[in-house]
């Protein structure tokens, strides 16, 4: 994991409700310098936020780039942003989206609430970090998309571990056929927890109408009564997120999809349930696994338990090789019938997994056109697969995946 992991994330925030103002991208374009200071906007100042924050104050001089606004719909989050960067607070997003001085925003919220703050962002001429998944849905990514295609600004999707070269390395064995045909992708993302998974604290200073806007935190999702459960540990219900799914695999089928240059699976199943937390007030499962057929192969094959961490070696399963992810990079071991004809091998990563490398990577991308480690063209494949696996286990049905009409349909 990153310097900042997961479990750090108590909440994010969004901002106020209303129509969408009719900004274009045009309205605040502008042209950055390679030398010019680049000024960030935050959007959602809960607990992975304030990770993203320390980490761009920290390399603040070092990367030439400083958070000039900071906003969350509970304030007393959105006064601790402010007093660490400095930042001017902000209770409405579109606000800070109106300032022409921004040249890019972090948006560091629930999952139901990133679609349209990157569609927003788009039109006022912002670049735009964005926390992992891209969005929450299918339909969300391929309008995300559309705008970005036109909007002529950077977007980086937050899946850290692209700013680790091993996946891009992995894909030249890959296609230059060491491993031979790669049958089988293996890969986990596993936890365990004392009581409950994803119990943040329910921070009892948190009261709407006074110092927090509930109304506009559930904002796109279905209207409710106030509930700190669902505000404060939001993973665990289906209208925010997709649990393991968007929160763990992503980060995982990212990786894969990277590694073996995949865009959409044929088919996927996911299976799992609530085996150990059995009084969890969550309505996403703690144990969840899944299996994603790709046109020609491989299975991507995805592991996950919040309640037993013991890990499943990340591989690519290929008939001559197998391709096994360390902590350092890789390494290929040849199977036994092709031992003379593949060599066994090392590789030595450079990058991380990393907050900083994946923001000078935005940052770079801005001023100097770098290559960017996570497109919304790789955020919308990943988005695909994992979203995919939450419809399998909650309709508990094997869907197909129709790549002409990039619809899910019935298998």
């Amino acid at each position: 994991m990153s310097e900042v992991t997961r479990r750090e994330f108590t909440g994010a925030a969004a901002a106020a409700v209303a129509a969408v103002p009719a900004w274009t991208a045009r309205s605040y374009g502008q042209v950055t310098g390679s030398n010019e200071r680049l000024r960030i906007g935050v959007i959602g100042c809960g607990g992975m936020a304030g990770g993203h924050m320390r980490t761009l104050v920290k390399n603040k001089e070092a990367d030439n780039a400083e958070i000039i606004a900071v906003c969350d719909i509970y304030d007393k989050r959105a006064e601790q942003a402010a007093k660490l960067t400095g930042g001017k607070q902000i209770k409405d997003y579109r606000t800070l989206l109106e300032m022409k001085e921004i040249d890019y925003v972090l948006i560091a919220t629930p999952e139901h609430w990133h679609a349209q703050m990157i569609l927003d962002a788009l039109d006022a001429g912002k670049h735009v970090y964005t926390e992992k998944p891209m969005t929450k849905t299918i339909e969300e990514s391929k309008k995300v998309l559309a705008k970005w295609k036109t909007a002529g600004r950077k977007m980086q999707v937050g899946v850290q571990g692209m700013s680790d070269n091993s996946y891009e390395a992995a894909w030249e064995q890959v296609k230059n056929g060491v491993l031979g045909k790669v049958v089988l992708a293996q890969i986990d993302y596993s936890r365990n927890h004392a009581t409950d998974y994803w119990d943040y604290e329910l921070d009892a200073d948190a009261k709407p109408g006074v110092n927090l806007d509930w109304k506009a935190w559930l904002g796109p999702a279905p209207k409710r009564d106030w509930d700190p459960y669902r505000y404060f540990r939001w993973r665990h219900y289906w209208d925010y997120s997709g649990g393991i799914a968007s929160d763990l695999f992503i980060h995982r089928a990212t990786r894969l999809i990277k590694a073996l240059n995949l865009k959409f699976p044929e088919r996927v199943v996911a299976t799992g349930g609530k085996y150990q937390f059995t009084d969890s007030r969550a309505e996403v499962p703690e144990t969840f696994n899944a299996l994603a057929d790709y046109p020609g192969g491989p299975t991507m094959q995805l592991v996950s338990s919040m309640a037993n961490d013991t890990p499943v070696e990340h591989t690519l399963r290929g008939h001559k090789a197998t391709l096994t992810f360390t902590r350092t990079g890789f390494r290929i071991t040849p199977q036994r019938l092709f031992a003379n004809e593949v060599k066994e091998f090392t590789y030595t990563k450079t990058g991380a997994e990393s907050i900083d490398l994946h923001h000078r990577n935005l940052q770079n991308a801005i001023r100097r056109n770098e290559a960017l480690k996570c497109d919304p063209m790789l955020g919308y494949y990943a988005v695909v697969v994992c979203s995919m696996t939450v419809e399998s286990f909650r309709k508990r049905r094997y869907l197909a995946f129709d790549a002409v009409r990039e619809k899910v349909v019935k298998a």
